[in-house]
């Protein structure tokens, strides 16, 4: 009979986040696999659980998946924990949920803290769409092409990176996406939790000097959608006969304004030719 594997989320600053779902299942693991075996024994000896151990990290994660499998397979409960947060989010996780759905194991999913979700929320930007993004780029070229791909998007964006890097970031940042409205969120749920807002350009140049200390969650306000009123039918023939005044023939004349203005050439034309058959009556 098959057992179970639970992806389980563990606190991400202050230890009282941790649930008691989590804790439950912890308890009666006959395996927890962690991402670093030294800190997940740190959180299971202030909550008194002692349970065997394996890592499953970035760099061992596809060896390991068929020997978790494996013993999921022959019954055993197999509880998954990152360092923090929710495992499969920015963290190892993904390969193993892939594979439990491949060979059909029972799985699930135990929530509770969760960095992306806390530091949208402590961002106060707003949060009906929002697109999570993980870690940026590390080399500025690739960061500048990938923050170019985001410029346009209507939705509150939110990253994480670290903090060597998130003076560069901002300095991108301001450079590709101009003057938003943005947000810095550390230290969440712990002593010194930290919340620092203001447009990308205040935050770009408060970091020139500031010591960065702790893992960052980055969030940004999305592209402003801006619409342009529709030029009306007597304002492009306007255009045009400019244009014809100017010495450019008709067909031209009739062709740029239509491109100008973003609509059809032979609604266009229609109308300026309407235009002057009108005139000459």
């Amino acid at each position: 009979m098959a057992g179970q594997l639970c992806f389980c989320a563990t606190p991400i600053g202050n230890l009282g986040d941790i649930t008691l779902r989590v804790l439950e299942v912890l308890r009666e693991a006959d395996l927890i696999v962690a991402e670093d075996t030294r800190h997940t024994r740190k959180l299971l000896t202030h909550f008194d659980i002692h349970k065997p151990l394996l890592s499953c990290h970035e760099h061992n994660e596809v060896a390991r998946v068929e020997e978790i499998l494996q013993r999921v397979a022959a019954g055993e409960l197999v509880a998954v924990v990152s360092d923090a947060g929710m495992p499969g989010i920015s963290d190892p996780g993904s390969k193993l949920i892939a594979g439990a759905i491949e060979k059909q194991l029972p799985w699930t999913v135990l929530p509770g803290p969760s960095a992306v979700l806390t530091g949208l929320v402590l961002s106060g930007l707003p949060t009906e769409q929002f697109v999570f993004l993980g870690f940026p780029p590390r080399r500025k070229q690739e960061r500048l092409a990938w923050l170019r791909d985001l410029a346009n998007l209507p939705f509150t964006l939110v990253f994480y990176e670290a903090p060597h890097r998130i003076s560069a970031l901002l300095t991108d940042l301001q450079s590709v996406l101009g003057k938003r409205p943005a947000a810095l969120v550390r230290e969440i749920s712990k002593q010194f939790e930290e919340v620092e807002r203001g447009s990308l350009e205040e935050l770009a140049r408060l970091y020139t000097t500031k010591v960065a200390r702790g893992e960052y969650v980055v969030v940004v306000g999305g592209a402003i959608e801006t619409t342009t009123a529709a030029p009306s039918g007597e304002e492009a023939v306007g255009r045009v006969e400019q244009l014809v005044g100017a010495g450019r023939g008709p067909s031209e004349a009739i062709k740029e304004v239509a491109r100008e203005l973003g609509i059809s050439r032979r609604v266009l034309y229609n109308r300026y030719h309407q235009s002057l058959v009108d005139e000459s009556k």
